[in-house]
């Protein structure tokens, strides 16, 4: 059976780009030793794999689709990269010091076996960086009032904080740091809500094809109708007023530093 990103994956890195601040972040968060052996899991295309490595950091790519690896081996063939799922990983116990893990928990069938098998291969000392969105802060997406049905579904397949908070617990795995993030103008890697200072970004089929929302989730009607919606108001001013009503301070998307519970150690 095919993966979802075998199909829509095929210009991927055209939109979908490493953003310097993400990055950052992620490096940051995760802060990696180079002697050490680190894990992206649900790696894609090895976009943020290949900043680390970059930088001179040991890491594994794992990703169930073939079409994404092979994108990510012609970007860096010395960067060691797997066929895996999150659910199920073919690593050692113990044996990978630190996890990032990037827009990816929505594409995973098992959250609790997923985190289950990142706590198995953590060193006690390690930490899981995850880059996600909760469904509270896609409310919060003027996205909302264009394409209600695609945003509602996008909502369903995204873990809430409670439900990755309790998830965690039960796998002896508990959050240390949450950071928000909001979009940035200068964003280089388009996901859904890449364009919340630039509309005009949805016009482009390419943006849409890389986003799994609009690629795989999305009704082709609604799409249709958003999009002729969103291009009359950008004509006519009224984005501004639709962007204002759904301004909040929730963050767009969330950082989560997690590690090991102290009765795991």
């Amino acid at each position: 059976m095919k993966e979802k990103y075998d199909i829509i994956g095929i210009d991927y890195n055209t939109t979908r780009k490493a953003d310097p601040y993400l990055f950052s972040r992620l490096l940051f968060h995760l802060d990696p030793n180079s002697k050490e052996t680190y894990l992206d899991i649900g790696c894609g295309t090895g976009n943020y794999t290949n900043e680390f490595a970059k930088k001179g950091y040991q890491f594994i790519g794992i990703d169930p689709s073939y079409k994404m690896l092979e994108k990510a081996k012609a970007k860096n063939d010395t960067i060691t990269w797997k066929i895996g799922k999150a659910e199920k990983i073919d690593l050692p116990n113990e044996s990978i010091n630190g996890i990032i893990a990037s827009l990816t928990l929505h594409h995973w069938t098992d959250l609790k076996q997923g985190f289950s098998e990142l706590n198995r291969i953590l060193k006690p000392n390690g930490k899981i960086v995850v880059f996600t969105a909760t469904p509270s802060q896609m409310n919060g997406y003027w996205l909302n009032h264009y394409f209600p049905k695609m945003l509602e579904d996008s909502k369903n397949q995204m873990p809430s904080y409670e439900v990755i908070e309790d998830t965690l617990k039960i796998n002896n795995l508990e959050i240390e740091i949450t950071e928000k993030y909001f979009i940035q103008p200068d964003l280089r890697d388009l996901f859904l809500y890449s364009g919340k200072h630039n509309p005009k970004l949805y016009f482009d089929p390419k943006v849409q094809q890389g986003i799994s929302s609009f690629s795989s989730l999305a009704n082709t009607e609604e799409v249709e109708k958003g999009l002729k919606i969103l291009k009359q108001d950008i004509v006519s001013g009224n984005i501004q007023r639709i962007i204002k009503k759904y301004e909040n301070t929730d963050g767009d998307y969330l950082f989560m530093v997690i590690k090991k519970s102290k009765n795991n150690l």
